[in-house]
């Protein structure tokens, strides 16, 4: 066994220790590492699929355990994540979900939540895994680095199992269709100006593995902003290529997407083709820029000056090419980082212009209950630092009541064709059929 390397590391505090150990085999330790986190009854992993994008996060990071946990539901949740960040200066890993748009701008949510995710969960992890290069770095409130090391090692992985799950619409094509149009006519009313509508997919009965399921989705659509997220028996399969926020210094980072275009693998002309036609896009260009302006809006809040870093980026992913724009602020002093991502949630992307109106819309047109889809995931480092993704292209399971679930969306303008925009939700949810049938 290699012997341990006690690091001097960046992100260690008073009372955790961490030890760093050489690897062999980068990809075998990161599923060893899933394998043994999804022990515990509440985890978090995750992954940025080795892409190099601008503002890079940590390769792969993992936590297991909860060695303190809070969980809250929208009318003072942020003000007891507030607290609890206070109380604890070590790592927190956890979820916000879409929900709390009900504290955040005084709304309700009155559809049916089929998974059950909380509003909030944050938990101190009793042991963070950070995976770099060649080396594995545990950091633990105890002193047992070495048996998490060899119980990691241990762990063998099998080969995903075929996946036989019926996979349902909770509308049909002639309703979206009908939906699109009638949501066109609040726009031609002025009542916004764009709209983010999302429809679900879902089998009952449904028996997996998840993490047999979630490598499975990570083979076929790796992307950077990936996630294994459990929560006793409730499961977040994620293969998100999207950044909510990220908070760097003194310097705060959203990059939304806005623009989609179908990837072709077999033909390099074709696929060129579809990437210069998603750069000149006016549709995606008018979609991309209306969101753009929406979250200069969010950052001006907190910020003290606000750019547009790169606007309308084409960035070229296994399934698709995607128009992805990036913001960035100079964060206020004495903002606390709680209340600056409270000042941003949810995310324009996956609400529109302007952000309260559209969600009565969405409450208003939806048929099922968001949760943790379009909330998001991440983690707050000891430092105050943090990174979350957007809850996108995401299989939300509960094992207890074997429900299955994941939505789709487009963002809907005066210029949006229903029937195409049905297309893009079927493009987007073809990786995950892929996987579950």
């Amino acid at each position: 066994m290699p012997a341990p390397v006690f690091a001097d590391h960046p992100v260690a505090t008073v009372h955790r220790q961490f030890i760093s150990y050489p690897i062999a085999d980068w990809q075998q330790t990161k599923w060893q590492m899933l394998n043994w986190c999804n022990r515990f009854n509440i985890c978090c992993f995750l992954d940025n699929q080795q892409y190099h994008l601008p503002h890079q996060s940590i390769e792969c990071l993992a936590a297991a355990g909860g060695y303190r946990i809070l969980t809250a539901e929208p009318g003072n949740a942020f003000e007891q994540l507030r607290a609890f960040y206070d109380q604890h200066h070590d790592w927190l890993f956890g979820h916000l979900s879409y929900d709390l748009k009900n504290e955040v701008e005084g709304l309700s949510s009155y559809h049916p939540d089929y998974i059950g995710f909380p509003g909030l969960c944050f938990f101190v992890p009793e042991v963070v895994l950070q995976l770099s290069g060649n080396t594995l770095h545990i950091g633990s409130l105890q002193n047992n680095h070495q048996s998490i090391f060899d119980a990691i090692c241990s762990q063998t992985i099998n080969e995903p199992a075929p996946v036989t799950t019926v996979i349902r619409n909770r509308i049909n094509r002639e309703q979206y269709i009908h939906i699109i149009q009638q949501l066109q006519q609040h726009i031609r009313r002025g009542d916004c100006y764009e709209i983010n509508f999302c429809q679900e997919f879902f089998a009952e009965e449904a028996l997996i593995d998840p993490v047999q399921v979630y490598i499975a989705l990570s083979q076929a659509s790796p992307n950077p902003f990936s996630a294994f997220y459990k929560a006793n028996e409730r499961y977040l399969l994620c293969a998100s290529p999207e950044r909510y926020l990220k908070k760097e210094g003194d310097r705060i980072y959203s990059q939304p997407i806005k623009g989609t275009s179908q990837r072709n693998l077999a033909d390099s002309g074709a696929d060129e083709a579809s990437r210069s036609a998603l750069h000149t896009s006016v549709k995606d260009r008018a979609e991309n820029v209306m969101v753009v302006d929406l979250v200069r809006n969010d950052l001006s809040k907190i910020c003290t000056q606000v750019q547009v870093d790169e606007l309308y980026g084409i960035y070229s992913f296994p399934q698709v090419h995607q128009m992805i724009s990036t913001v960035s602020g100079q964060l206020q002093p004495g903002i606390h980082i709680i209340d600056a991502i409270r000042a941003t949630f949810p995310m324009g992307s996956m609400t529109g212009a302007p952000k309260k109106k559209v969600m009565e819309l969405i409450e208003q047109y939806e048929h099922t209950r968001r949760g943790i889809f379009s909330g998001a995931v991440g983690y707050i480092r000891p430092d105050g630092d943090f990174d979350f993704n957007v809850v996108i292209r995401s299989i939300m399971y509960n094992a207890s009541s074997r429900y299955l679930s994941f939505l789709a969306g487009s963002g809907i303008t005066f210029y949006s064709h229903p029937e195409l925009e049905y297309e893009e939700c079927l493009l987007k949810a073809a990786a995950i059929k892929k996987v579950l049938q």
